[in-house]
């Protein structure tokens, strides 16, 4: 199952205690203070792990603390620092103030880590105030309470390519083709409950990551459908596949497909709806009306936007799309 958005509650352990304690020992007359400090509360920090791909594992463990220092003893014996704890994400993660919205942190690679709670100091040990004029203090310091927040963590895929389209418009089959993704692939809408990566191979040990996004439909900016939950997706990919369905049994008129799409991609972000995007009319195998094809290719023009016609089930112009994704990758990386 994959999950994109999760709320944890994390908690930094408090400090050690310091303690008041005088040196009893035989044959020493004058015994000093001797309270050593409490030990540091552990800290929580949020890391990102190559071999995770969703935020599942952590909404049945939504609760992190950390394990607080312990109290010091005396003969000026300090407490044990507590032990810290690390929560692991996916790449993409992004780390919300809960009740503040604020963006904390983004985790854009792997091995990234990042302190989201610090653990409270120890307090002293009344040995910390012994002076030559106050040689027997008895008094401590309590230690300090570890920090304590509510987070929302939300995951953004990190992929260069993204599949955009209405549902059924063939993103799960060309994925399925080009890579070795296996998405459910059926005949009937939001086939695609969740997103899925697929690893592309451009030849000289290079390849591209691609994603396919859930169907879009008229609304989804502002919830409709599976709404604006998957668009976030395709925020980080460098290039958009615009999948349209041209095939003579869709029912639907390619041009305002197309139009569509990209009116919900603008209303949900105006950058996303200016990235770089290839226009694919999917389904040529199915045509029966060439003026469908032939309008979709006229509009695309028109935008000054690439326009290929593929079958990813017969196979058909498939490699020459790969081909150009690649070299439009090539060059982005060579700038």
């Amino acid at each position: 199952m994959f999950l994109d958005r999760v709320k944890i509650h994390v908690k930094a352990g408090d400090g050690g205690n310091g303690v008041t304690a005088f040196r009893r020992e035989k044959f020493v007359p004058r015994g000093g203070p001797s309270g050593g400090d409490g030990g540091v509360g552990g800290s929580v920090f949020i890391e990102s792990d190559e071999g995770l791909n969703t935020l599942l594992h952590l909404r049945y463990n939504p609760e992190h603390k950390a394990e607080r220092g312990r109290h010091g003893e005396g003969s000026n014996r300090s407490g044990k620092d507590g032990e810290h704890v690390t929560v692991r994400v996916p790449v993409g993660t992004q780390v919300f103030d809960a009740d503040s919205g604020d963006l904390l942190f983004d985790f854009v690679e792997a091995g990234q880590k990042f302190l989201v709670a610090k653990g409270g100091k120890g307090g002293w040990g009344n040995a910390h105030f012994a002076t030559p004029t106050k040689q027997a203090p008895k008094y401590h310091y309590d230690g300090r309470p570890g920090e304590e927040r509510n987070l929302q963590l939300e995951l953004k895929l990190i992929a260069d390519v993204g599949l955009v389209g209405f549902p059924n418009a063939g993103k799960s089959t060309l994925i399925s083709v080009i890579s070795a993704a296996k998405p459910k692939i059926a005949d009937y809408p939001f086939t695609t409950l969740e997103p899925n990566l697929g690893v592309v191979d451009m030849g000289e040990y290079r390849t591209f990551v691609v994603a396919d996004i859930p169907g879009l439909i008229e609304g989804a900016s502002n919830g409709a459908g599976l709404g604006d939950r998957f668009l976030r997706h395709v925020e980080r990919t460098k290039l958009i596949l615009h999948l349209v369905d041209v095939s003579s049994f869709s029912g639907r008129d390619p041009v305002e497909d197309y139009e569509i799409i990209n009116r919900e991609l603008a209303a949900y972000d105006e950058d996303l709806a200016e990235r770089p995007q290839i226009i694919v009319a999917t389904k040529i195998d199915a045509l029966d009306d060439q003026d469908r094809l032939d309008s979709l290719k006229k509009r695309a023009k028109a935008d000054k936007r690439t326009f290929f016609a593929i079958s990813a089930v017969a196979n058909m112009g498939v490699s020459e799309l790969v081909g150009e994704v690649a070299k439009r990758l090539r060059a982005e990386e060579d700038d």
